[in-house]
């Protein structure tokens, strides 16, 4: 979510367009779209902004665990357990909030886009997540790392940090750096006119960054075909997305990265690859509003990257008509894809399309959204509403 509209949205949320609580109640085999998913203790599934992985025979769900009044961290991170992907058990907090006071996660700070990913060197599940320090807003923009033995937790927190301090883009020559270098963004009075937005894609927000680091808000994290582990994350108050590569341990960086759409103001990114394609589906920056979907393509991670039209086509027929330009009133928090199947002997047949559809007045309460994505004849994504996925 964008900084700006979500601290607007403390103190204003009539001005946003808000999502009521549904009605109606799946049942944990059940999940419809458009309706709160129950757990197998009849309980709203309170798992936002995270991602799958299946670990042995078991899926593995983790989320922001949102409280139903407020915006900051109350709990930590949750994670849900199925043999199947329909019921969902809950296992509790896998990263729990601090109560030392002035820890980088005490309670009251704001963990986000939680994602985890199992390392086979280490054999360690690892998490990194969005973190904003307690009392500061969104102004601390870090990433944060955990670690655990298990897929359950609990994890140990590691650390909180900015991304590549001190580092240029690899891709990015002596000219284009010291042409950053002359950009000046405190003579900036406004912004979103033409002459800024050309100094933002110069790397203006870049090279006042530099030093301590670039900003990382909400991410994603991306397995490669190769175990290659990148962390993709809106940076430059959310105006350029940043791929960064991972060290072998996933715990840090190393240094190499590059941007992709420069001023483009993108966010939730969400990843997969197909075909020895990438494809990359993000959000708008509308704070908890919907907004229309952005798509982007590459024949590798580190680009260059073409946008492409919206892969979301129709209308949400089940859930308020929501239409495509809307992305059915959600916003994406992941794609699960080439995970086997309970019987271990196939895949799930198309990618899925995990979102948030976000109720700002009771975050708990915010709906999931799991789409499946056809492809047209040329490769391309199609997103289609349906019911139950």
């Amino acid at each position: 979510m964008n900084a700006i509209a979500k601290s607007l949205s403390l103190v204003a949320l009539s001005i946003i367009s808000i999502q009521p609580v549904a009605s109606k109640q799946s049942t944990p085999t059940d999940h419809t779209n458009g309706q709160l998913w129950l757990d197998t203790n009849g309980e709203h599934i309170n798992a936002h902004g995270g991602n799958i992985i299946k670990h042995g025979d078991t899926y593995y769900w983790y989320g922001e665990n949102r409280p139903n009044r407020g915006f900051t961290t109350q709990v930590g991170v949750s994670v849900y357990s199925s043999p199947n992907l329909r019921d969902w058990t809950n296992e509790g907090v896998a990263l729990a909030v601090s109560e030392e006071h002035g820890s980088d996660i005490e309670r009251g700070c704001i963990m986000e886009r939680p994602k985890v990913v199992y390392n086979p060197k280490t054999k360690k599940f690892v998490m990194l997540f969005h973190l904003e320090l307690k009392g500061r807003g969104y102004e601390a923009a870090r990433v944060a790392f955990a670690e655990s033995d298990t897929p359950t937790g609990p994890f140990r927190f590691i650390r909180s940090t900015r991304v590549n301090a001190g580092i240029w883009p690899f891709d990015m020559d002596k000219k284009a750096q010291k042409v950053a270098q002359s950009t000046n963004p405190s003579a900036w009075k406004h912004w979103w006119t033409a002459p800024w937005r050309a100094e933002v894609e110069k790397g203006m927000y870049l090279w006042r960054d530099f030093k301590d680091g670039q900003m990382s808000r909400d991410m994603t994290v991306f397995i490669d075909d190769d175990g290659k582990a990148y962390h993709i994350t809106s940076s430059q108050e959310n105006l350029t997305l940043l791929v960064s590569e991972l060290t072998d341990d996933f715990l840090d960086f190393t240094g190499k990265y590059n941007t992709i759409a420069p001023g483009g103001q993108n966010e939730a990114p969400c990843i997969f690859k197909r075909n020895g394609t990438y494809w990359l589906i993000c959000s708008g920056c509308t704070g908890w509003a919907p907004n229309e979907a952005r798509m982007f393509t590459s024949q590798s991670i580190w680009g260059p990257w073409k946008q492409l039209h919206s892969p979301f086509v129709g209308e949400a027929t089940g859930y308020r008509n929501m239409p495509a330009n809307k992305t059915f009133g959600a916003q994406g928090t992941y794609i699960l894809y080439n995970v086997s199947l309970p019987d271990n002997t196939s895949t799930l047949p198309y990618p899925i399309f995990m979102a948030d559809i976000w109720n700002p007045r009771h975050l708990s309460q915010s709906l999931h959204l799991w789409l499946p994505i056809e492809f047209s004849e040329d490769g391309t994504p199609i997103i289609r509403w349906t019911d139950k996925w």
